[in-house]
C-alpha cells in the first residue's frame, strides 16, 4: 500500500497460478484430514504431517530454485505460495492447540505445540541439506562419467 491506496501487484497470470496452486494444496490437505480425522482430544496427525512435510518440501524447493535451476517466473508463486501455502497451515495448527486445551487435553496441546516446531524446522533444514547433497552427488557422478573413457 502506498499513500493509503491498494496497488495492483503482479500480473493476472501470477494471481492465477497462485490460485491454481492453492487449490491443489488445499485439496491435498483436505484429503489428509479425511484420511486422518481429528478427534476432540486426539493428536492432530493430519495437520502435523502437513506442516512437517510442507516444511521439508519448501526446503527442497528453495534450494532448487535459488541454487540449481533458473525457474520460470511462475514456478515459485505456483509451488511456494500456491501449492505449499494451501497445503501447510499455521492457522489450523494454532486453532488445534487452543481446541485441545478447551477439550481438556492440555498435555496433548503442549506436546503438539512443541513437537510440530521440533519436527518442522529440522524438516526444512533436511530438505535443503538433502537437496544440496543430491545435487553434489549427481555433479560428481556426471564429472566421473565424462572423465572415464568408454
Amino acid at each position: 500500500m502506498t499513500g493509503g491506496a491498494w496497488r495492483w501487484r503482479g500480473t493476472i497470470d501470477v494471481w492465477l497460478v497462485v490460485a491454481a496452486g492453492g487449490a491443489i494444496g488445499g485439496i491435498a490437505r483436505y484429503g489428509l484430514l479425511v484420511l486422518f480425522p481429528r478427534t476432540g482430544t486426539g493428536f492432530p496427525w493430519a495437520t502435523f504431517f502437513e506442516n512437517v512435510a510442507g516444511s521439508f518440501a519448501i526446503g527442497v524447493m528453495i534450494v532448487l530454485i535459488t541454487e540449481f535451476i533458473r525457474p520460470h517466473r511462475l514456478l515459485r508463486p505456483f509451488l511456494g505460495v500456491g501449492v505449499l501455502g494451501g497445503f501447510t497451515t499455521f492457522s489450523t495448527y494454532a486453532v488445534d492447540v487452543v481446541s485441545l486445551v478447551d477439550a481438556g487435553a492440555p498435555r496433548t496441546a503442549l506436546v503438539y505445540l512443541f513437537v510440530t516446531l521440533a519436527a518442522a524446522l529440522p524438516a526444512a533444514w533436511a530438505g535443503m541439506t538433502l537437496t544440496r547433497a543430491t545435487a553434489a552427488y549427481r555433479r560428481n557422478r556426471t564429472a566421473r562419467k565424462v572423465k572415464e573413457p568408454r
